[in-house]
């Protein structure tokens, strides 16, 4: 009970007793200033609002409707019994869908949906989102105070269906959770946007396939990463084996080149020997005798040679 109707309650009170007792009279003034200046405290009361932190409070007159204007958090004044206040989270939001939901531990919220080839996969789903304050009224208008149960919740659960549906369930387990996660946000920001809510982030915290189903996915990998080894082992005796014949061709090549070089330096030999015969004599004797100091010196003309010079040891 507030202030103003205490002081109206006790304004009248003093103006029956000033009836009923004469004595009383002299409080018939002061019940009547009472009952005026409660029912100026209860109006004024009636006509200021306060906002809390964090909220949008949206104005709803019984005449004219809904006001587009959005009070932010504070004290506000507005027409006592004309027009009431409708108050909103404006805060970060948080809705959790999981196997244990939000509903309790034994109630199961987890989204299932079906993958490309028809396997059945669970989905736990945190959202976070946040109401567009400046747009407080059309979301009033459009859908309510329940736009959780009215919005939130089913467009969650509809957009998480339909991105299981877009991939294998393989995928999804191994190395498409995230892409999964990119094309749930990109979704649902488009669809919060039209209730005028704004999606903050989404954390998709666990995928789920039937355990048989699991084990023969397991068992596939580890056959595929069996095949991949072998191939890969063959791979490398390919290379090794690639690697010889490239060593025995250079081999070969550099044995032809090899060969070629004696050849030409014999022909370069021979040529020379034709062109000097003497050459022949000196080859053998300094094979004969490699300490036999030679000289050569033409067939024609005459020389005197000291043989002590020749034969002076050095």
């Amino acid at each position: 009970m507030g202030f103003g109707v205490l002081l109206i309650l006790a304004g009248l009170a003093a103006i029956v007793a000033s009836f009923a007792q004469r004595p009383l009279a002299r409080l018939r003034p002061l019940g009547l200033v009472g009952v005026v200046l409660g029912i100026f405290v209860s109006i004024s009361a009636a006509a200021l609002v306060s906002v809390p932190v964090g909220s949008a409070g949206v104005i709803s007159n019984r005449f004219t409707g809904l006001k587009p204007d959005v009070l932010l958090p504070g004290t506000h004044f507005i027409t006592p019994g004309v027009e009431s206040v409708t108050y909103y989270n404006a805060r970060l939001q948080e809705m959790t869908l999981s196997r244990r939901g939000e509903g309790g531990p034994d109630k199961d919220e987890s989204i299932k949906g079906l993958s490309r080839e028809g396997l059945e996969i669970s989905a736990d789903i945190t959202v976070q989102y946040q109401i567009i304050a400046a747009k407080a009224p059309q979301l009033h208008q459009e859908i309510g105070p329940a736009y959780e149960d009215v919005i939130i919740r089913p467009i969650v659960r509809s957009e998480v269906r339909n991105g299981i549906g877009s991939f294998n369930a393989a995928d999804l387990i191994s190395t498409k959770r995230k892409e999964l996660e990119a094309v749930i946000i990109k979704n649902l920001e488009k669809e919060f946007l039209k209730s005028n809510i704004e999606l903050k982030a989404v954390l998709l915290r666990e995928l789920r396939i039937p355990e048989s189903v699991a084990k023969a996915i397991e068992e596939k990998q580890t056959a595929e990463q069996r095949v991949q080894t072998e191939r890969n082992n063959r791979d490398a005796e390919r290379i090794r084996a690639d690697t010889v014949v490239v060593k025995a061709t250079g081999d070969a090549k550099a044995a032809v080149a090899r060969a070629e070089g004696e050849a030409k330096s014999l022909r370069l030999r021979a040529s020379a020997l034709k062109e000097n015969p003497q050459l022949i004599q000196l080859t053998i004797a300094e094979k004969l005798a490699p300490t036999i100091q030679t000289v050569m010196i033409p067939s024609s003309g005459n020389f005197l040679l000291n043989l002590d010079s020749l034969t002076a040891k050095k």
